[in-house]
């Protein structure tokens, strides 16, 4: 098969003792869904691969592989080579901003490309402590300090973008410049 063209992110995988997915667990299971060259990246939840298809319906495939394989469900976010080199090159604050803050550049992958009134409601919720800036199917936050630490409204962001998982702008790179780049 041709080189990998696609990373899935999956959502609370390895977290607490009931929701775990080893390395192999992941491999397994994608290669069973007849994907190549996969490969997982660090341990929370970050597969790539390679295959053909959409990402709406890899995402799908992929949903219902993870529950059948580890027994619980599983959101999956699927970005193909070309998003993910996008989101990784993408820089949302001033540099000066993100040297600045303690806290590390997050971005939450969401289903889908939010509406301009969801835009307009997360853009509200962002201060000098917690800057946001949406971008197609992302959400890039800087936080002043640790992410545990923001008053950020977090539920809020849940409740007007829908489902999504989070990752440091550092995790994307890295992933890209191992698997892509």
């Amino acid at each position: 098969m041709a080189a990998r063209t696609h990373a899935a992110f999956l959502r609370a995988v390895n977290l607490g003792t009931t929701r775990k997915a080893s390395k192999t667990d992941l491999i397994e299971c994608f290669e069973g869904l007849g994907y190549g060259e996969v490969a997982t990246f660090r341990t929370s939840g970050n597969v790539v691969f390679a295959a053909k298809g959409s990402a709406g319906s890899l995402k799908s495939e992929i949903e219902d592989g993870l529950e059948r394989s580890l027994g619980f469900e599983v959101p999956v976010f699927v970005r193909t080579r070309a998003q993910l080199e996008a989101i990784a090159s993408k820089r949302p604050f001033p540099a000066r901003a993100v040297r600045a803050s303690a806290g590390k550049l997050q971005i939450a992958f969401l289903e889908r490309k939010p509406a301009r009134a969801a835009i307009a409601e997360i853009e509200a919720l962002a201060s000098e402590d917690d800057r946001l800036a949406v971008a197609g199917t992302e959400l890039y936050w800087l936080p002043r300090g640790g992410t545990q630490d923001s008053p950020l409204d977090m539920k809020a962001i849940d409740r007007t973008l829908g489902l999504n998982t989070l990752r440091t702008m550092g995790t994307v790179e890295a992933l890209f410049a191992k698997f892509f780049a």
